[in-house]
C-alpha cells in the first residue's frame, strides 16, 4: 500500500479476484492458514503427511493441518487469468476443506449442536460444489483429481 501525499489515506490496488474474496469476507479465512503456517510447530501438531493417532483430535492439530493443506492447494493452484474460473476453482477447494472439517467433527465431536452444524455444512457445501463443478465443466475445466 502507498500513502497518497495529499490525503494520507492508503491507496489500494489489486485484482478483481482479491476484491471478490474480500467482498465475500473470505480474506480472513484464506489468510488464517498463513498465520498458522508462520507460527513455530508445536509438539502436539502433526507433521504434514503424517496420520493422526487413533485417539482423535490431538488438541486441534489435525484441523490446523487440514487448513494448511487447503491453503497450500489454493496457493499452488495455477491461475488461468479468467477471474470467474479462478474464483470457482479456489472456492471448490475451500468448500471441500469445510466438508473435511465437518466430517472430522462428526467423527470426533460430542456436542449435539456442533454435530448438527457439521451435517448442515456437509449438505450445503456439497450442493455448492456441484454448482461450481457444473460451471467449471461448462468452461472446459476438469475437476477430476480435485
Amino acid at each position: 500500500m502507498k500513502l497518497t501525499s495529499n490525503a494520507r489515506q492508503p491507496q489500494r490496488s489489486g485484482s478483481r479476484l482479491l476484491k471478490a474474496i474480500c467482498a465475500l469476507g473470505l480474506l480472513g479465512t484464506l489468510a488464517a492458514p498463513l498465520a498458522v503456517q508462520a507460527q513455530p510447530a508445536k509438539a502436539d501438531a502433526p507433521m504434514a503427511g503424517h496420520a493422526m493417532p487413533a485417539g482423535g483430535m490431538n488438541h486441534g492439530g489435525d484441523m490446523k493441518a487440514m487448513m494448511k493443506g487447503m491453503n497450500d492447494k489454493m496457493a499452488g493452484m495455477t491461475m488461468t487469468g479468467n477471474h470467474d474460473v479462478d474464483f470457482a476453482q479456489m472456492m471448490r477447494i475451500h468448500h471441500q476443506g469445510a466438508i473435511d472439517m465437518a466430517e472430522m467433527e462428526l467423527k470426533n465431536g460430542k456436542d449435539a449442536s456442533m454435530r448438527k452444524m457439521a451435517q448442515e455444512v456437509i449438505k450445503a457445501q456439497k450442493k455448492e460444489i456441484a454448482t461450481i463443478d457444473r460451471f467449471l465443466a461448462k468452461n472446459g475445466v476438469s475437476t477430476k483429481g480435485s
